[in-house]
């Protein structure tokens, strides 16, 4: 099966496209950049230089991948934007390449939704199975996890992380590490109660959403403190793996400045 290109696309004799990949027309693909087998550019896609495009996914209209970060220290050094396989990209999104901060790559995983107008700055690391719907903007160095859903409307602060299976409210304000298994929303944003929607629908058991309904209840309720809080939940036989997670990871919020635990990475930068 060959390439189906466009006339009116540019492709840099640089640039390395699978067989089966489909390029619509005004598209610029820019040096360094490869694209896997089954993907699909609609019109209108820039992909500027450096960037690794993995198998089926789709890029919609307006779509700009791999501009420079935008980060006053960024001095022009080699670095990229690495994206998986069966991600959607829907219209405007812009992905930028990451510094030399961390390690050069703004890195985005598989089975991903990024709704129209998002953006993804440098240095931003997303796992699988994300959601971020229209008009999300993640700032520098951020981290989401597995099968986090962030609503229209967000902003994430740089440096903070958005842990698994949790849910973000539309239009809040993320300036602290969101912890996984929660549902957040508000000015800034705070845990509410446990995501328990989406723990259903990814047939987590009854007894775990009670266990995680506990903890929730301890840290940000009555605010017994993380050491306390793990104690109980031991005493109660409560401290199983999903939770014994969410423990760790506020452990972790609690090194870094601000309630973001990277702020640590940022600080020894």
């Amino acid at each position: 099966m060959t390439c189906r290109v466009s006339p009116l696309a540019y492709v840099h004799p640089g640039a390395e496209l699978a067989e089966d990949v489909e390029v619509g027309p005004f598209c610029y693909i820019g040096p360094n950049v490869r694209i896997g087998p089954g993907t699909r550019l609609h019109n209108n896609v820039t992909l500027l230089e450096n960037v690794i495009l993995g198998s089926d996914n789709e890029v919609f209209p307006g779509t700009v991948i791999g501009g420079p970060p935008q980060d006053i220290s960024y001095r022009g050094g080699e670095t990229w934007v690495v994206i998986g396989d069966y991600n959607i990209i829907r219209e405007c999104v812009t992905i930028n390449r990451g510094t030399e901060k961390e390690e050069g790559v703004t890195r985005i995983g598989d089975h991903n939704y990024l709704m129209a107008c998002c953006h993804v700055a440098h240095d931003c690391c997303l796992g699988n199975h994300i959601i971020m719907t229209n008009g999300v903007l993640l700032g520098g160095h951020v981290h989401v996890e597995d099968y986090a859903v962030i609503s229209g409307g967000v902003g994430v602060h740089h440096f903070a992380r958005v842990g698994k299976y949790s849910f973000v409210g539309g239009l809040s304000a993320v300036r602290h590490d969101v912890p996984p298994f929660m549902l957040v929303e508000g000015h800034p944003a705070r845990p509410r109660c446990v995501n328990t929607v989406a723990l259903k629908r990814h047939n987590f058991p009854q007894e775990t959403i009670e266990c995680l309904a506990e903890a929730h209840k301890l840290l940000y309720r009555t605010h017994v403190g993380l050491a306390n809080a793990r104690e109980i939940l031991r005493a109660k036989g409560r401290l199983i793996p999903e939770v014994q997670y969410l423990l760790d990871f506020v452990e972790y919020q609690q090194h870094g400045r601000h309630g973001r635990g990277r702020e640590a990475i940022r600080r020894a930068a």
